[in-house]
């Protein structure tokens, strides 16, 4: 199998989205003084934040609300009281402010786009919003190792449908075939991509979905380090699966 690019997932594969966000709110909580209000402990705040953002996040994805409105429904959610978009819009920018402080690569994305960047072409589809992935992989110092960065809220539909895969494909004038997309999640990204006949990788750091059943389709990695030999093997055609 002659996979000729890589199309990546943004949040929680090539960016620490999780470490990000925990350690934002955890300053937004204290610079606003929340932590007095309402919630017992830092920790119970954190994991209420991370539910909401579960929940709405996947009211956009399924086309339910459009992007911004999944952002003020998030903080509105959490504080528990009515306010006006602009009220909830400035109060997820004073959010944003320490969320985005925190923003870093995992340290094996730089090492292994190095070690694909003669070999294979790349790419990023994200089930956000370009506006947002574009800035963040411009600010990560990334932006200029993709020739495309694709977005569900600009493409009109998202990951796992079949066709936000394809326009990525497309986007690299490539059939999916000769594509592999990596992307943390088993089924938004693993079984969205096999499905749609790219080479499904699912990046599962520190065992994340230790009890979640491998879907059928996509190869599960622990570091970003296994792929460039995984890509080499001819893994849809009888070579080792690398599920563990």
């Amino acid at each position: 199998m002659d996979i000729r690019a890589v199309v990546w997932d943004v949040d929680d594969t090539l960016f620490d989205y999780t470490s990000a966000d925990r350690e934002g709110m955890r300053a937004h909580l204290v610079a606003e003084g929340l932590l007095l209000a309402g919630h017992g402990s830092v920790e119970e705040a954190l994991a209420r934040w991370r539910e909401i953002t579960d929940q709405q996040w996947a009211r956009f994805a399924a086309g339910e609300v459009d992007f911004e409105t999944q952002r003020r429904d998030r903080t509105r959610v959490f504080l528990g009281r009515e306010l006006t978009d602009a009220e909830a819009d400035a109060w997820f920018d004073r959010y944003l402010v320490h969320y985005e402080s925190a923003w870093s690569l995992f340290p094996d994305v730089l090492p292994v786009l190095d070690a694909l960047a003669e070999s294979h072409r790349h790419a990023v589809l994200s089930n956000s919003s370009l506006h947002v992935q574009d800035r963040k992989l411009r600010v990560l110092g990334v932006h200029d190792r993709f020739e495309a960065v694709l977005c569900a809220a600009e493409l009109g539909v998202s990951k796992p449908e079949p066709a936000a895969f394809l326009a990525a494909c497309e986007a690299l004038a490539l059939p999916p075939r000769h594509v592999a997309y990596v992307g943390d999640h088993p089924e938004i990204d693993g079984r969205g991509a096999a499905e749609a006949g790219l080479l499904s990788v699912w990046i599962d750091r520190a065992d994340a979905h230790a009890t979640v059943e491998p879907p059928v389709g996509p190869r599960r990695i622990a570091s970003l380090s296994e792929l460039p030999s995984l890509l080499r093997a001819d893994t849809r055609f009888g070579a080792p699966s690398t599920f563990r």
